[in-house]
């Protein structure tokens, strides 16, 4: 009788499915990244040339990440005696060290857990999914690429500092936010505060879009409004 894995997908701002697994550097689980924030991501296999090119330019970027208090964790399915011979071929080809654990999957239960085995791109390979999980352990964003497709490593970048930036602000991003731009400001709830929005001070387009600076990293107080 055919084997059937009966999982539900993370959700978005509930916790993250918890994990206890063998990695490329000793056993991790989800527990040790509490008060961090997480990127896990699985590569569909191996050897494999754009896989390669993902996890090259991971541990390029691995201290931008590390400097924003993220930690990263890559998976796949195969067995960690194939990712330990995977990192040094990468080292001896491509001259660059892999600075995170890799995570050894071969029952695919984290891969089911987090959804990273869809029947519509393959059965038995992980499909290029990444999880932003925050020092909460909550899943705070997912992507999911296909399996013909490298990932971005700098838009990850950007969208977890958009990520924190929101949280530390209060605030929201605009579209292509990078930091130094200008961000958005949440829109009223009262007809009130609509109403005395035009005066807050803000880049003013209408009552619900706004914009403002955050000047060395500190959210700008809206200025008083003039007295008439």
């Amino acid at each position: 009788m055919e084997n059937v894995w009966t999982t539900s997908l993370p959700r978005l701002n509930e916790p993250a499915p918890d994990f206890a697994v063998r990695t490329t550097q000793g056993p991790r689980k989800l527990q040790d990244y509490c008060g961090k924030w997480l990127i896990l991501f699985s590569h569909p296999a191996d050897f494999t040339p754009v896989c390669t090119s993902e996890i090259v330019a991971f541990s390029r970027a691995h201290d931008r990440f590390k400097a924003l208090g993220c930690e990263l964790l890559g998976l796949s399915i195969d067995s960690n005696f194939a990712h330990l011979a995977w990192i040094r071929n990468i080292r001896d080809n491509f001259g660059v060290e892999v600075p995170f654990p890799i995570i050894e999957d071969t029952a695919q239960r984290v891969a089911h857990d987090y959804g990273m085995i869809q029947s519509g791109a393959s059965d038995t390979s992980t499909v290029r999914a990444t999880f932003f999980i925050d020092p909460e352990s909550k899943v705070r964003a997912m992507v999911y690429y296909p399996m013909s497709n490298g990932r971005s490593v700098e838009e990850f970048l950007r969208v977890l500092e958009a990520m924190q930036t929101a949280d530390r602000h209060g605030v929201a991003t605009p579209e292509g936010w990078r930091p130094g731009d200008r961000v958005v400001v949440l829109p009223p709830t009262t007809v009130a505060d609509a109403d005395a929005r035009l005066k807050a001070g803000y880049e003013y387009v209408d009552w619900y879009f706004s914009k403002t600076e955050l000047p060395q990293g500190r959210p700008r107080k809206p200025r008083p409004a003039k007295k008439r």
